[in-house]
């Protein structure tokens, strides 16, 4: 399921930032247990680099990123840990 749920988060921000660099963490199995967990939903690490960032204070990419993924954080998404850089920031 979660294989399906990593897809579903590499869709939606691919499409919504055109990433040149998109990595997605399932960190969920660390978490099992956890009373925020229970409900099924995942723990995801994602590193986004786009250029749709340029400009962005750190704040706003991450409101970027939520609105991105949009009801995903509602109905898969427990905990999500946002690293959003331009690429001029990767050097």
């Amino acid at each position: 399921m979660n294989a399906n749920r990593i897809e579903q988060i590499r869709d939606a921000l691919q499409h919504a930032l055109a990433p040149s660099v998109l990595e997605i963490e399932d960190d969920s199995h660390r978490h099992a247990g956890h009373a925020g967990a229970r409900d099924g939903r995942g723990h995801f690490n994602v590193h986004v680099v786009s250029e749709r960032f340029a400009g962005m204070a750190p704040l706003a990419r991450h409101r970027a990123v939520y609105a991105a993924l949009g009801t995903l954080m509602e109905t898969d998404i427990h905990a999500l840990s946002i690293r959003a850089h331009t690429p001029s920031e990767q050097g």
